[in-house]
This record gives C-alpha cells, sequence and structure tokens, in this order.
C-alpha cells in the first residue's frame, strides 16, 4: 500500500468562513504546519507546506477543490491513493472522526470536484464529524455557519485524537490507523 505523500485540507477561503464547519479539515491541518510555513501558490490554486510530507489547503472555494487537488497531483507527481483529504462530513455526529479510503461524494460539493478533476475516488479521506441540521434544506446554512462552543469542544479533541495518527498513515499504516481512531 502506498504511503500518504499530500494532506489536503479542505475550506473555504477567507475570514467570513474561517470558523465554520466547512472549515473542518483546514482546523486538522492547521494542527500540524505552524502557521508561518504557509507559502501561497497561485499555480496550484492552495497554499502549501512541505514538512515530512506535502501539506496543502486550497485558496478556491469549496466546490473548486478539484482543481487545486489536480494542480498538487500533477506539479508534484503524487497519485490519487497517496493523498488524505480531510473534509467536515454532516453524516456523522459531532466529534467523531473515520478515517477510510474510497466512496462517494456524499453530497459533499469539495468532494465532488476533486471526484471529477482526478477522475477516481480512489484517495484517502479524513471524514470530521460536525453533525447534521433538522432539516436537509438547511445543511448549506449549517456548515456555513460555526458550530456551538461545546460543539467546536468535541470537533477540536477529535481532531486532536486524529493528530495521533498521522505518523501511521504516513507509513501507509492504516489499518494500525484506523484501529487507534475508530476504538
Amino acid at each position: 500500500m502506498s504511503s500518504i505523500k499530500l494532506i489536503l485540507g479542505l475550506a473555504n477561503p477567507g475570514e467570513r468562513y474561517a470558523l465554520t464547519r466547512h472549515n473542518a479539515g483546514e482546523w486538522f491541518v492547521n494542527l500540524l504546519v505552524p502557521s508561518n510555513a504557509w507559502k501561497a501558490e497561485s499555480s496550484l490554486h492552495a497554499r502549501v507546506a512541505k514538512k515530512e510530507v506535502l501539506f496543502a489547503i486550497p485558496t478556491t472555494y469549496m466546490n473548486l477543490s478539484g482543481q487545486a487537488a489536480q494542480a498538487l497531483c500533477h506539479y508534484y507527481k503524487i497519485k490519487p491513493e497517496e493523498i488524505l483529504i480531510a473534509h467536515d462530513e454532516i453524516d456523522l455526529p459531532v466529534g467523531t472522526i473515520r478515517l477510510k479510503q474510497e466512496g462517494g461524494h456524499g453530497g459533499h460539493n469539495g468532494l465532488r470536484d476533486i471526484i471529477k478533476h482526478l477522475g477516481t475516488q480512489n484517495f484517502w479521506r479524513l471524514r470530521i464529524g460536525v453533525g447534521r441540521p433538522a432539516q436537509s434544506s438547511q445543511v448549506e446554512h449549517y456548515v456555513l455557519n460555526p458550530p456551538s462552543k461545546e460543539e467546536r469542544a468535541l470537533i477540536d479533541a477529535a481532531l486532536i485524537r486524529a493528530e495521533e495518527i498521522v505518523p501511521f498513515i504516513l507509513q501507509g499504516q492504516f489499518q494500525q490507523a484506523m484501529q487507534l481512531l475508530h476504538t
């Protein structure tokens, strides 16, 4: 199995969205990378940082995340199965976190665009549970607003748990990472 070479945290750009549920992927990546390590790469549609692997946050809006994923893969010669995409997940309760490979987009516009641009669903996902609104018609409003203080504490605790599995996924030890994270 391949190891991870790119960790991509999905988000919407700008201060207006920084604290919204949709930016949970960026929250995770920011735990792993010091704020002074980021470099804007307009041709890659992302902010990038190099440590033991490449870290990136798209500078496009969520529904255009595939532009960054495709540009990063092409420029750095990264295969889709070597990518971990951290993203918010409304189908998981707040504070739940899951690692999985492949799958559909589940209505997530960032994943939909990435699948379209990469031409495959074969990449790893770190699904960060943000909960679901009471009514399906409220999903957009829900993810584009901040969680409550209590919900944010649960999400932050989950992100810290996920941080502990990063050494395993960087070595391609996905079963160990899932066992640690999911139990």
